[in-house]
This record gives structure tokens, sequence and C-alpha cells, in this order.
């Protein structure tokens, strides 16, 4: 098939119900080549959280899939269900919490560039750190905040 060519990528049905309820992480991702887009396919299961964080980066539309949650931002709590489409925009504190029944939910973004090692500038202060603790195991991105334990692309648990 040729690039650029409109295809189904997945069924979000079927991926749902072969996984188990328990299951927790990406269980689908896209991974086309020279795509423009990130979009994975995640479950938080019951009663799990993703610590609050911030993307400086990204703009992420979230869209629940199955089950329901809580969405925690700077301005409060908002509930979670099937069907609802979340707007996070870059800059944004926010968390999530599964309900009883965990949340099953699509997150979509512009692609981020792969990570890059450089030599850090003569301008920089301080010791250097290491960061091999918040780098995903599954997707191999970098966590935004140091306190993470889950990978906000791919929801994957950090080993750090």
């Amino acid at each position: 098939m040729e690039q650029g060519s409109a295809r189904v990528v997945a069924d979000f049905g079927r991926e749902l119900a072969a996984a188990s309820l328990r299951a927790g992480g990406a269980l689908w991702r896209l991974a086309e080549s020279g795509r423009g887009l990130d979009a994975n396919l995640l479950r938080l299961p019951p009663g799990r959280t993703i610590d609050e964080h911030t993307d400086l980066q990204l703009d992420v539309l979230l869209i629940v899939l199955e089950g329901g949650g809580q969405l925690r931002t700077e301005t409060g709590a908002q509930e979670l269900r099937p069907l609802c489409a979340l707007w996070l925009p870059k800059g944004s504190r926010r968390s999530l919490a599964a309900g009883v029944d965990g949340m099953g939910y699509l997150s979509v973004h512009v692609r981020r560039p792969g990570l890059t090692i450089a030599n850090p500038s003569r301008d920089e202060g301080g010791e250097a750190a290491c960061l091999l603790g918040q780098v995903c195991p599954e997707c191999g991105r970098l966590a935004t905040e140091r306190a993470a334990r889950f990978c906000w692309s791919c929801g994957t648990a950090l080993e750090g």
C-alpha cells in the first residue's frame, strides 16, 4: 500500500476486549512510517492514577472509550465517562484517576521528535543528572516530570 493511503489501522473494540481489565499501559500504538501524529490506546486499571504533570511541548487530545474516572486540573476535577473528549493544552497541569471499572482511552498528539544525545551547553550550571529512570522502557520517551511514575505517552510504568 502506498504511503498516504487512508485505511483502517485499528479496531479499538477488539483491542480493548482482548486485553484484561486489569491490564495497564499501552494496548496499541500508531506505528505507520511517515506519520505526523502519535496515537496510543491506553488502559488505566481500576483505582490507578497518572500523577500530576505538565507537558510543556504538546497539546493532547484524550478520548475516553470505556470505563471512566476523573481528570484533575488546577481548576478542579471533572468526571470522565465513555465517549467524552478532553483537550489538554500544552502547559496545563493535570492528573488522571481511573474509576472502579478502570479507563480505556485514546491519546493523540503531534508526533514528538525522537530523543537526541548532545553535549550540554557550557553555560549550563550544576551537576549532570542520570535520567535513565525517567526514560520509558516501552517507547523511549523522557518523562517531563521527575516524580512521574508512568509514561504520559504510552502509560508504561517507569523504572526510576
